[in-house]
Order: structure tokens, then C-alpha cells, then sequence
């Protein structure tokens, strides 16, 4: 029995049964991490701290008395996420090493309640602030079924750990994109819940757009660690009040009957042809499996100035104590994002809010109508480590290449990857599944049915 092969509902199995030990797998995830560290999935791995939790958990295992379903499974924390015990340096030269390290994000804190073995930070791009991982601090991260290929961001590290067997889950953050991109590029699964049903703290640089959730093989996974990283904490006051939602039961649910709107693409963005074919592909699979569906033109796909200046003041924010020489440590592109986003106004950037109410609104009313709306999670697959964006036919970078995504972190709709296939060149691709604000378990039904009807995306090769 390999575990680096295994997803969190069977270690969690053959820790209950005596099968598997929390050490074991932990020594087997911590071997992976090592034979892995060319695509540099982790900035941080906390081998002592692992090996302790996992000798904690085997203990409360042998006595029958595991804390949760999650009790001794490894998973790897963004490295956005404060962590005890752990640096958070957020992907940044300007950042320190030195401690003392004495908080835990609230998802972070529910997981240690739980008994996770947590192994470490993975990597992320400087503060989260683009689509792709590579930073000043930890170089460039690679893509397990390509490694000239980007893994995508800024939740790369995460996703990178999950698909090539580092431990079963990854705690990622999205802020317009960043868990379902590395999802659609890595083939594993990305969840970005509802805006407030994971609290979060400290507060983004991008405030109300960003959500932390679970990257991971199964939607079941992701279930398993919403159960858990959606518990209550107090030092967000805009966390949802801690509802008992039946994570695992909502995965039976089926989606028979379910009215589902396909959209291709948002806003005229061209989808390469082979991602559209598997996505359509998806799609017919949803049908086949009892659900209505229609081809639609949902009210998206313009809001391209209101996320620009909403997402440049964000890095303006998130760098205004940093002195001159601090500035010059950053990467360059950050760097000018910060400077553009201090120029927004205060109207531009209620402006951007306003727009971003009537567009929550529109998909309110959508969904009055609609059960899913489901599309693309992107209109390419991996394009090249190391750059920013992907070359367009004209030989220039194509900035709009996250056109697709973002729109569902303006509205706090929950939304999620899904893969659904390989195309000829072996890159995999993400359908998304959105549903209305704060049915969570909706969305994650409809995968899980999609899931049982295709099954999950193998790793990529070793």
C-alpha cells in the first residue's frame, strides 16, 4: 500500500483499521516531497513538526479515539497562510524568516484541531498577486505533467503537492482565480467556497475578493476538509455563522433533474478549440446523468476594469509600509501593479464596487432561474514557466488569459475545477462548476456525480 497514491477518505480508512499508521504515510508524503523538489511544490517542509503530529495521531489511533476524519492525514498550507511553528515569508524577499511564528489562520487552527498532520508551506507567487508561481524568494515553480509548463497561481505549490502525491490535500486562497487555475493545469480538484464559510485572518491585501479553500484528487477530499476548515472563528467578522452543512452526505445527492446553464466562454474570450471540446464533452456527461441543460449567455464577462482596479489598489495596500528599499526587492511587474494601484481613485474604486454589486445581483437573479452554471475554468491549458502570461498569435503576452474565472470572486459565488480530460499534448483541463451564493454543497454534488461518472484524473507521471 503506497500513500502517497492513497486520497484523505482512504488513509483516513486504513488508519481506523490499522492498515496504514499516520507515520508511515507521513514518512512516505515527506520521501515524495524530497524525490519531488525540482518542481518545488514547497517552500517550507516542517519534517519535525510532521513526524511529531503524526506520532500524536498514531497514539490517538491505536487508542480508538481519532479527533476527526482528517486525524493524521498530511496537508501542505499556502504560503499566505499564517502557520505556528512555520515562516510565513508569502513568496516576498521584503518578508523575514524570524519569529517568533505564534498564530494560526483560522482554517489553519480548525485543521491542527483536527489532527492534521500539517508538513508544510508550498509555494506561492510574491503576496499571491498573480496567476502563475514563481517569486524573487523561491524561484519558479514547475508543472508535474510538464515541467517547462506552469503549474498556474497563485495556489501552485498546493496544487503541484496534490498531484504528484506530497499529502492529499492543499489549503489554497483565490482572490480571482487562484485555486481554480492551478486546479484546470495540474488536473486535480479546486474549491473555492462561498465568501465567508472559510474565516479568514489576516485579511488579504485584496480584502472581500479572496477565499481560502481545499485543493485536492477527490471531491470528497475537498468535502472531508471543508467539514473542517469551515469551523467558526471569531477574528473574522465576516465569516458565516458555522452552519452543521452535511459535507459528505450532499457528494450521494446526484443531480438528476438540476437545471444547469452551459456557458463556452464569458465575455467573446476565445477558448482553444481542444479545452472546448473536452469541457462540451463534460457537459454532455452532466446531461447524460439527468440534468437540464442549456446553452446560455449569462450577464458576465465586462467587468475587466473593475477587477484591475480593485486587484492593483489591493497590491498598492499590501505594500504601503514597505520602505524604499523593501520596494526594491520586489519583483518588478508587482511592483508597477502597486504603483498603478495607487493612482486609482476613491471614485474609480467606488465605481469598481458599485459594479461589482449590480454584477452579484445579476447572477442572484440568474440563479433564480438556474440550479449550475457551468463553463470552462480556463480558455487554455499550461502555457510556459516563468512568464506572466501566454504569447497571443501576435507574439505579445495575452493579459486576458484568466478570463474565465475572476467574474466568481467579484459575485462570493462558491465555484470549483474539475478535471475533464487530457489534451493531445498530455495537459489537463478544468471544467468549472458554479452555483448560487452560499450553496456550497450544490456545487460539490454536481462534482462529486460528474466524478463517480468519469472518475479522477490519474497523477501524472513519475
Amino acid at each position: 500500500m503506497d500513500p502517497t497514491q492513497l486520497d484523505a477518505v482512504a488513509l483516513g480508512a486504513a488508519f481506523r483499521s490499522g492498515a496504514l499508521s499516520p507515520v508511515e504515510a507521513t514518512r512516505a508524503v515527506l520521501h515524495q516531497v524530497e524525490a519531488g523538489a525540482a518542481l518545488n511544490a514547497f517552500c517550507h517542509v516542517a519534517t519535525e513538526q510532521a513526524l511529531a503530529a503524526a506520532r500524536a495521531s498514531e497514539a490517538r489511533h491505536r487508542a480508538g479515539m481519532p479527533l476527526s476524519a482528517l486525524d493524521g492525514v498530511p496537508v501542505g498550507i499556502k504560503d499566505l497562510l499564517l502557520t505556528k511553528g512555520m515562516p510565513t515569508r508569502r513568496g516576498s524577499l521584503t518578508t523575514s524568516p524570524d519569529g517568533p511564528w505564534e498564530d494560526d489562520a483560522p482554517c489553519v487552527a480548525r485543521l491542527r484541531e483536527a489532527g492534521a498532520v500539517l508538513l508544510g508551506k508550498t509555494a506561492t507567487p510574491e503576496f499571491g498577486w498573480k496567476g502563475v508561481t514563481d517569486s524573487p524568494l523561491t524561484g519558479i515553480t514547475r508543472n508535474p505533467w510538464n515541467p517547462e509548463c506552469t503549474p498556474g497561481g497563485s495556489s501552485g505549490g498546493a496544487a503541484v503537492q496534490v498531484a504528484t502525491g506530497m499529502g492529499p490535500i492543499g489549503i489554497g486562497t483565490d482572490g480571482g482565480g487562484s485555486i481554480r487555475i492551478p486546479a484546470s493545469f495540474t488536473g486535480v480538484f479546486g474549491f473555492k467556497p462561498s465568501y465567508g464559510r472559510v474565516p479568514a485572518w489576516p485579511t488579504s491585501q485584496v480584502g472581500t475578493l479572496a477565499h481560502a479553500g481545499p485543493l485536492t484528487r477527490t471531491v470528497a477530499d475537498a468535502a472531508l476538509a471543508m467539514a473542517v476548515i469551515s469551523g467558526w472563528d471569531a477574528r473574522d467578522w465576516t465569516a458565516l455563522p458555522c452552519a452543521k452543512l452535511d459535507w459528505m452526505g450532499a457528494l450521494q445527492r446526484g443531480i438528476a433533474g438540476k437545471r444547469i446553464a452551459y456557458a463556452p466562454t464569458l465575455g467573446g474570450a476565445v477558448v482553444d478549440p481542444e479545452v472546448a471540446a473536452l469541457v462540451r464533452a463534460a457537459v454532455e456527461v452532466l446531461a447524460s446523468l439527468g440534468a437540464i441543460v442549456e446553452e446560455v449567455t449569462p450577464p458576465l464577462g465586462v467587468e475587466g476594469e473593475a477587477i484591475a482596479n480593485l486587484w492593483r489598489s489591493g497590491c498598492a495596500r499590501g505594500q504601503r509600509f514597505l520602505t524604499p528599499e523593501q520596494k526594491a526587492l520586489l519583483e518588478p511587474a508587482l511592483r508597477l501593479a502597486a504603483e498603478e494601484g495607487a493612482k486609482v481613485t476613491l471614485a474609480q474604486w467606488q465605481d469598481a464596487m458599485d459594479a461589482r454589486a449590480a454584477l452579484g445581483a445579476a447572477m442572484r437573479a440568474f440563479h433564480e432561474q438556474w440550479d449550475l452554471l457551468v463553463l470552462p475554468t480556463m480558455k487554455l491549458t499550461a502555457f510556459a514557466a516563468g512568464q506572466n502570461a501566454p504569447l497571443g498569435a501576435d507574439g505579445q503576452p495575452d493579459f486576458a488569459w484568466n478570463a474565465l474565472c475572476y467574474q466568481f470572486n467579484l459575485t462570493s459565488q462558491p465555484a470549483a475545477s474539475i478535471p475533464c480530460g487530457l489534451t493531445s499534448a498530455g495537459l489537463p483541463v478544468g471544467l468549472q462548476v458554479v452555483g448560487p451564493m452560499h450553496d456550497d454543497l450544490g456545487v460539490l454534488a454536481a462534482c462529486a456525480a460528474y466524478e463517480r461518472a468519469r472518475g479522477k484524473l490519474p497523477l501524472p507521471p513519475r
